[in-house]
Order: C-alpha cells, then structure tokens, then sequence
C-alpha cells in the first residue's frame, strides 16, 4: 500500500492513470499531453509500473500502457477505514436518536402531535 500512495502523491502520475483510466495509450501519446521531457515521463511510467498501478506490453516498437486499478484497493479500503465515523461519533448518533426518541414519547404522552412545537 505505501508503494502504492507514494506513486500516486505525484501529480504528474495521477494525471497519468486518469488518462489510462480511459484507454491503453503509447508512451509517446502519454508524453505528448505533458510539457515535461520525455524521459521525465518515462520516469513516472517506470514508478507506476513498479507500483503495478500500470502495465506495459509491446506493440512494435511501442510501448502501450494500461491502468491496473487492483492495487488501489487496498488503499481505498484504508482511506474508508480513515472516513468513517469514530466509535464516539456512532455513540453520540445513537445518544442523539435516543434523545428524539424520547422527546416524541414525550409529546405523544401529553397528547400533542410530535411535530407540533412545544410552547414553554
């Protein structure tokens, strides 16, 4: 996975498996969309390949590329891990339903609504 999140913290390479995301391209049709050298870009690619987010076959004397996305996996189910709720944020919810719940028994018992307002 650290592999994995190292290749992808470059822009450069991000951008590069968003246009892999579509359809395999050449080498040269990749270095084509950037500004940087082209062994610049092959240096990305080499990253991308040895982090297996990219595979490489031939094609003459192309080299063409397509995305592997399987590697992204396991980083996106840690990134999930990372955005969900913390066990106190489940508990103050369930504290929060329970407070509801409660107020709607409440209201229910002195004969009101529970979406009528509660005048004080």
């Amino acid at each position: 996975m650290d592999e994995v999140a190292a290749a992808i913290a470059d822009p450069v390479r991000r951008e590069i498996l968003l246009m892999l995301r579509d359809e395999p391209l050449s080498a040269g049709q990749i270095a084509d969309r950037f500004v940087i050298s082209r062994p610049a870009v092959s240096r990305h690619l080499r990253v991308l390949r040895e982090a297996g987010l990219v595979r490489d076959t031939a094609d003459g004397r192309r080299r063409v590329y397509t995305l592997v996305a399987a590697p992204l996996d396991e980083l996106a189910g840690w990134l999930g891990r990372l955005m969900r709720p913390s066990g106190w944020q489940h508990r103050l919810d369930a504290l929060e339903t329970e407070v509801y719940r409660a107020r709607r028994e409440r209201q229910t018992a002195a004969g009101r609504h529970p979406s009528q307002k509660e005048t004080a």
